[in-house]
């Protein structure tokens, strides 16, 4: 078995996206959409964007500094309740092939999360945020990025993603792809770790 796995990380590594969610519904009361709802709308999608879509909800323009609050208020939220998804170190210490992080989030945000959750350690500084290269998700730009750094050819690249933007990428790149949710929905490849090998070896094997 050879080639590189390209994972996203918010939704997919770390059970961040209610957290992001959540931080909408704190700093704006006057959104009614429930938590579950913004999470749908809003998963891997770009923040300018996602800041548009909440003046048209809201009707009205957001402040200027509400990029800066509103990270702020995912960094504590994520100091306080950020955790991993169930068996995603005890999977990742069992893949022997070279690994990375290819993520719409800054690259601070990146490496803040892969900390506190512990996971530094199997990705090193092989993290690429779209931040980086100035390329969002569905764009494949950012996973091809991913794919010329780790010297591997994007045909033996398996990208690990949750959101249909980044299925999307993952496919327009040329890519396999596995789509994680933990609770299991149409498309879904997989929604559990402990499933994560036997869908690689799947992938590989029919390669």
């Amino acid at each position: 078995m050879n080639g590189c796995l390209i994972f996203d990380l918010d939704g997919t590594l770390v059970d961040s996206e209610p957290l992001c969610s959540q931080a909408f519904l704190d700093l704006l009361p006057e959104i009614e959409l429930p938590l579950d709802e913004l999470m749908r709308r809003f998963r891997g999608r770009k923040l300018s964007g996602i800041l548009s879509d909440i003046e048209t909800i809201i009707g009205r323009p957001l402040p200027e500094d509400f990029e800066r609050d509103y990270r702020a208020r995912v960094e504590h939220l994520f100091d306080t309740e950020l955790m991993v998804f169930p068996g995603v170190a005890e999977a990742l210490s069992k893949i022997s092939l070279p690994m990375c992080i290819a993520s719409s989030g800054p690259r601070a945000k990146i490496e803040s999360a892969l900390e506190k959750t512990e996971l530094k350690r199997f990705f090193g500084s092989r993290i690429f945020s779209s931040y980086d290269v100035g390329i969002w998700k569905p764009d494949p730009g950012l996973f091809l990025h991913a794919a010329r750094e780790m010297q591997c050819a994007p045909a033996r690249c398996t990208v690990i993603e949750d959101s249909e933007v980044g299925v999307r990428a993952a496919k327009s790149a040329g890519m396999h792809v596995l789509k994680f949710c933990p609770e299991v929905e149409p498309q879904t490849s997989f929604s559990s770790y402990n499933q994560l090998a036997e869908r690689l070896e799947s992938i590989f094997e029919s390669a």
